[in-house]
């Protein structure tokens, strides 16, 4: 029995050396260190205009006092701008984009177009009472909210130890942010309805963009189909709680400057802009790998923006706001690695694998069919 015990042992030992040996040698390819970089590109194109249209909000919401209405704005020029760089696609390569027909357009885009109405509605009403340390932590729930909806549609794979990180990083930014901020019942009330829909939004988001059953594997198709749904779900709270708002705002309706008018639009059409590059992004980030992997992916982003708040607006970190971050970046670690082990367990490879390690793809079936810019989508 020992002998037979040893040898299981040394058989063990020996594949895991072997296993070493290939992962070093694979970290030190020239295509790990391509996917590397096309990987942070990926990641950093994200952060950039989701932290720029985060600091945009906050300031631009506080000063209009209109977050609904802007909201819809931002919603009717994203239509317009995917719907002419379709057409410029089509211009470009002769190619038909994809139109669903009705019956897919009303039963698998409406949840995710109504969803994501509320979750951006919600998210920028938030910001005329909170402020943006509070909003991270709050919004930061939507790791909950995204496992547990993934789980209910069979999106991920149940592991307890994705249990305990997802509850590692979400302790983490509680933390970070713990005494660092003001509260307001109704903002913290606002955010965190938003978290929720949120994780409703991505899950429905992921099941079609990802399943690619439907043809909307490319970000500018998907935005182009669900824009509708969202202004048609935003437009009756817009309407109902802003309306008297915005017929006497003299920064807009009531204006008579006609200077001042120009300029706020011009600011509205910039965050519109914003917005369309940051859900390009998004769905861009999502079809290559899960909504989990989203949020977690995101969580560095959150830290990035939580910093900048405390330069910018000067909120303090204390000690225990710092443990908070130590243990945001080792929750986001920590999964990473687990993720490694349990791909090279199950055997997968391919030329996205580092991609997918780096950025702990959750899904298995994240593949290159949803690539977003391959010469089939454009």
């Amino acid at each position: 029995m020992r002998t037979m015990k040893n040898a299981r042992i040394d058989r063990i030992g020996k594949l895991a050396r072997e296993d070493a040996k290939l992962l070093k040698k694979s970290m030190c390819s020239v295509s790990f260190l391509l996917a590397v970089t096309k990987t942070v590109a990926l990641v950093l194109f994200y952060y950039s205009f989701s932290i720029g249209l985060t600091f945009y909000n906050k300031k631009y919401i506080g000063v209009y006092k209109l977050p609904l209405s802007i909201t819809m704005v931002h919603l009717v020029i994203k239509f317009i701008l995917a719907w002419m760089v379709r057409g410029a696609l089509h211009c470009y390569n002769g190619q038909r984009r994809v139109i669903l027909p009705w019956s897919d357009y009303i039963k698998k885009l409406a949840p995710t177009g109504i969803a994501s109405a509320l979750d951006i509605g919600l998210s920028n009403w938030s910001f005329e009472f909170i402020t943006i340390s509070l909003y991270t932590m709050s919004k930061s729930t939507c790791i909950i909210f995204i496992l547990g909806f993934a789980l209910l549609f069979k999106l991920e794979k149940f592991r307890w130890s994705l249990i305990f990180i997802v509850a590692f990083i979400a302790v983490g930014l509680f933390l970070f942010t713990y005494h660092a901020t003001q509260f307001n019942d109704k903002g913290f009330a606002l955010v965190l309805s938003a978290s929720f829909v949120s994780g409703l939004r991505w899950t429905l988001a992921q099941f079609v963009c990802q399943k690619n059953e439907i043809g909307l594997g490319n970000p500018i198709d998907m935005m182009y189909h669900v824009q509708p749904w969202m202004i048609l779900s935003l437009l009756p709270l817009s309407a109902g709680f802003e309306i008297m708002t915005l017929s006497t705002s003299r920064q807009f309706v009531a204006s008579r400057d006609y200077q001042v008018l120009a300029s706020n639009c011009l600011i509205i059409g910039g965050g519109a802009v914003l917005a369309f590059m940051l859900e390009f992004s998004e769905f861009l980030l999502l079809c290559k790998t899960s909504s989990l992997t989203l949020s977690i992916s995101g969580i560095l982003k959150e830290l990035c923006t939580l910093f900048l708040a405390h330069v910018i607006n000067g909120d303090k970190m204390s000690f225990v706001n710092s443990l908070g971050l130590v243990a945001c970046l080792c929750g986001i670690t920590l999964h990473v690695v687990l993720k490694a082990i349990h791909r090279k367990q199950e055997g997968l490879q391919g030329k996205d694998e580092a991609i997918e390690l780096l950025l702990a793809d959750e899904n298995d079936s994240g593949n290159d069919d949803n690539e977003h810019f391959n010469q089939s989508h454009l």
